[in-house]
C-alpha cells in the first residue's frame, strides 16, 4: 500500500491540533486509548474527521503477537511519506510494544517524535509539546505505574456502554506472556473508586459497564480480601439504572464459586463467561504454568451452567506451544468438545523474546502449527454454529449497538448484542419504531450461523424499549452535529427526540 502525496497541501497554520489514535490489542488498550484521547482533548487537541490527515497520529500498540512489530512499522513507514511533506506532523507510539521495545523504535523510526508507556500514559501531552519545542524525539518509559490511569481524563468510545478497570498489572507467570513485564504486578484499586466511576457511567446515561483486568478474580488479594471481586459485583447490582455488568478476564486458577454465586444471584450480571482455557493437555498447561488442569476446568464449567443454565462461555486457544504432540493437541480438541464454547479466540503460538516460552527447546514448526489451527477453527466453528442454532425460534433483548455489519447497506439491518453478549443483526419491521443505539429490542431469532444470528421479526414479535442510554446517544450525536438516531434505509423518518422519563 502506498500513499499519494502528490495531491498534499503544503502545511496551513491552524490554532487547533488535530488527533487520531490507532489501536493495536486488548480491551485493556482499547480503554487506554480511551484515556489517551481524553488526555488530548484536555490539552486542546480534536478528533480528526473520518479521511482527514490528522496532526497528531498516536499507536496504541500491542505486543503479544509476533507480528506486532510488523504492524507497526509497517504503518510508521507509510506515515513516513505523508510527514516528508507535513513537517508539522507529529507521531507518538504507546502501548505494551513501547514499553519493550523502548528507544528501538526511535532507532527504526526515526522520524517518530515520541516514545511512551504503559506506566506514564499521563506525560503525553507534555511529551509531545515537548518534542515540538525541542525539535527531537523525545522518549519516556516508566518501570512502574506513574499514576493510577482512573486518575486521567476519558473520552468514551460509546455513550451507552463503558470500560472501568479494576486492576491493572498481573501477578502470574505464564510462560508464553510478556504483559507481566510490560505491564508491572498487580495493582487494585478501592472498591469505593471503582463504584464511583460506574455511578458517574451511570449519571452519563450508561446501561452498561465491562469490568476490566488482567486477571478480575484475583481482584482484592492486594488489600488482604479474596471474596472482593463477587463483593464488587454484587454492589454493581446495587447500581440504579445499571442494566448490564461484564467482565474480562478471569484466571480458572483462582475461579472461586463465590465469583458463580455473585452472577447467578445478581440480575444484572450478564450470563456470559470468557475463561481462557489455552491448552486442554495437561502436560502444555504444566509447561505453561497455568496452575490447572483440563478436569479442573471442565469443572468450573460444569459449575457455572448448573448456576446459570443460559451461560455462554467463551475462550482463549494457544495452538503449537512448544513441546506439544500430537496427542496433547489431541486433548485439546476433546475439551474443546467437552466445553462448547460459544466462540474461540484462537492463537498460533509465536515466539516473543523475553519470555520463558521463546528458549524452550521443541519448538512445533510452523506447518504442523498451521494445520493443527485449522482442525481446532473447523471444530469450533462447527460447535459455535451448532449452539447458535439451540438459539432459533427464541425471544431475546438487545441492546442496540452504534456498529452494523458488513452487509448492513444490503440487508438494512441493525445490530445488537443479546445478554449473553452474542451478535445479532437485526431487520425494523415496517412501520415499527427505530430504536436509537442503547435502545433495547426484544424480538424473536430467525436464522443463526456460526459467528452471528439473524432477526426478522413482523410488527407483532417486535417491540422497542426507548432508554436513558439512548437518550444519551442523541445527546451526543446532537453535541457533535450528528442526525441524532439510527436510520433505516426506506423506514420512517424519527425525529430522535429524547425521552422524557417520568418520576414517581
Amino acid at each position: 500500500m502506498s500513499i499519494d502525496v502528490s495531491v498534499v497541501k503544503p502545511e496551513e497554520t491552524t490554532t487547533t491540533r488535530t488527533y487520531e489514535v490507532r489501536t493495536f490489542g486488548c480491551q485493556m488498550n482499547v480503554h487506554d486509548s480511551e484515556r489517551m484521547s481524553g488526555l488530548l482533548e484536555s490539552s486542546g487537541y480534536v478528533p480528526a474527521e473520518d479521511g482527514e490527515r490528522a496532526d497528531l497520529v498516536v499507536f496504541n500498540t500491542c505486543a503479544v503477537r509476533e507480528n506486532a512489530d510488523n504492524k507497526l512499522y509497517g504503518n510508521l513507514g507509510m506515515l513516513k511519506q505523508v510527514k516528508d511533506v507535513h513537517t508539522d506532523m507529529q507521531i507518538a507510539v504507546g502501548g505494551c510494544l513501547a514499553q519493550k521495545d523502548q528507544n528501538t523504535i526511535i532507532e527504526k523510526a526515526p522520524w517518530v517524535d515520541v516514545v511512551f508507556g504503559t506506566h506514564n500514559i499521563g506525560s503525553l501531552p507534555t511529551l509531545l509539546e515537548r518534542a515540538r519545542h525541542n525539535n527531537k524525539a523525545e522518549a519516556e518509559l516508566l518501570e512502574s505505574l506513574e499514576v493510577f490511569p482512573s486518575t486521567l481524563p476519558t473520552k468514551r468510545d460509546k455513550v451507552y456502554s463503558g470500560w472501568v478497570s479494576i486492576s491493572v498489572g498481573c501477578n502470574n507467570t505464564c510462560t508464553f506472556c510478556i504483559v507481566p513485564s510490560l505491564r508491572g504486578k498487580e495493582q487494585d484499586r478501592r472498591p469505593g473508586e471503582i463504584l464511583a466511576e460506574v455511578q458517574a457511567l451511570v449519571d452519563d446515561g450508561a446501561i452498561e459497564v465491562t469490568l476490566l483486568g488482567q486477571n478480575v478474580n484475583s481482584y482484592g488479594v492486594g488489600f488482604g480480601d479474596r471474596q472482593a471481586f463477587s463483593k464488587l459485583l454484587r454492589a454493581c447490582g446495587e447500581i440504579e439504572g445499571l442494566e448490564r455488568v461484564r467482565f474480562t478476564s478471569p484466571h480458572p486458577a483462582m475461579f472461586t464459586d463465590d465469583v458463580i454465586d455473585a452472577m447467578a444471584e445478581t440480575p444484572n450480571v450478564m450470563p456470559v463467561l470468557h475463561m481462557p482455557l489455552q491448552s486442554g493437555s495437561d502436560k502444555v498447561l504444566k509447561d505453561m504454568k497455568r496452575s490447572y488442569r483440563s478436569k479442573k476446568f471442565l469443572g468450573i464449567l460444569e459449575k457455572v451452567r448448573e448456576r446459570i443454565p443460559e451461560a455462554v462461555i467463551t475462550t482463549d486457544i494457544i495452538v503449537g506451544f512448544p513441546g506439544e504432540t500430537e496427542e496433547d493437541f489431541a486433548e485439546t480438541l476433546r475439551v474443546v468438545e467437552e466445553s462448547r464454547f460459544s466462540s474461540a479466540f484462537t492463537f498460533q503460538y509465536s515466539i516473543r523474546p523475553g519470555t520463558p516460552a521463546a528458549t524452550m527447546p521443541n519448538q512445533v514448526p510452523k506447518a504442523v502449527v498451521q494445520e493443527r489451527y485449522e482442525r481446532l477453527t473447523a471444530l469450533q466453528d462447527r460447535i459455535a454454529g451448532e449452539e447458535n442454532r439451540k438459539q432459533m425460534g427464541k425471544t431475546v433483548e438487545l441492546m442496540v449497538t452504534a456498529e452494523s455489519g458488513r452487509k448492513a447497506e444490503q440487508t438494512h439491518r441493525l445490530s445488537g448484542r443479546a445478554r449473553d453478549q452474542r451478535l445479532v443483526h437485526f431487520s425494523v419491521p415496517t412501520g415499527c419504531e427505530i430504536p436509537r443505539p442503547g435502545d433495547l429490542v426484544t424480538l424473536p431469532i430467525t436464522e443463526a450461523g456460526s459467528f452471528h444470528l439473524i432477526s426478522d421479526p413482523d410488527a407483532s414479535q417486535y417491540s422497542v424499549r426507548r432508554s436513558r442510554a439512548g437518550d444519551a446517544w442523541d445527546r451526543a450525536q446532537a453535541d457533535s452535529c450528528g442526525t441524532g438516531t439510527t436510520q433505516v434505509p426506506g423506514s420512517p423518518v424519527s425525529l430522535g427526540l429524547p425521552t422524557i422519563v417520568k418520576r414517581s
